[in-house]
């Protein structure tokens, strides 16, 4: 188990056996698959000792440990260790995932219910520092890539007002990017993000084209 502690760096389980778990990170953390790690993944996939974490006066690190099936980060795979920043992705083989947030203060104190960032509430909410999302009281699992939770809470903190695609772009990528590219990306992020929605609420298009202008959410009333 990690260290406890508060304004400690956190890791939270995602996708995988260790879902929804955390472990303050202080000092050093190890991850495997032997019973003698600090955090267990029992998986024959992940290597008995597969990764570690560990604490430096310029943050938290990521390094490899010759894994068999390697970790990754932000979906690459990790060669020397790396330095973490707030709301990185970290994928033990494929076995588990998690989520790095710099410090526990900015959590929601239950961790089961969202903090909903936007203005109105509606039957979709989410949480901005763990990126989930729910739709009335189904979380969205595995949780939406980096970029469709972007594309989701630049709309849904404009609850009620179309957003240009324009603006999407430059929220999502950087602004300096081929707008050729970025305009066919954006049509691909969207019908993944539609995709996913709709496997929660497939009777609800939550995220609406307004032809000429941009897109907006619509965010029915929750319970």
């Amino acid at each position: 188990m990690g260290i406890n502690g508060q304004d400690a760096p956190i890791l939270i389980g995602q996708t995988g056996p260790l879902n929804g778990k955390r472990w303050s990170i202080r000092g050093e953390i190890h991850v495997g698959r032997d019973p003698t790690n600090d955090i267990v993944i029992q998986e024959r996939q992940v290597s008995r000792v597969h990764a570690r974490f560990f604490s430096t006066s310029h943050g938290i690190w990521l390094e490899d440990l010759n894994s068999k099936n390697g970790t990754c980060h932000n979906g690459k795979f990790v060669d020397d260790a790396i330095l973490l920043q707030d709301g990185d992705i970290i994928q033990i083989a494929l076995a588990q995932q998690f989520l790095f947030i710099s410090s526990d203060a900015t959590l929601p104190l239950n961790p089961d219910e969202p903090d909903s960032i936007g203005i109105h509430p509606g039957l979709l909410k989410l949480e901005k520092q763990s990126r989930r999302v729910w739709i009335g009281k189904k979380e969205i699992i595995p949780p939406l890539s980096v970029a469709q939770f972007k594309l989701l809470e630049i709309l849904y903190e404009h609850q009620g007002l179309v957003v240009s695609r324009m603006e999407l772009i430059e929220g999502i990528w950087s602004s300096n990017q081929d707008m050729a590219i970025s305009e066919q990306a954006l049509d691909a992020l969207i019908r993944r993000l539609r995709d996913r929605l709709a496997g929660i609420d497939p009777t609800h298009a939550f995220v609406v084209t307004v032809r000429g202008h941009g897109l907006r959410l619509d965010n029915p009333p929750g319970d």
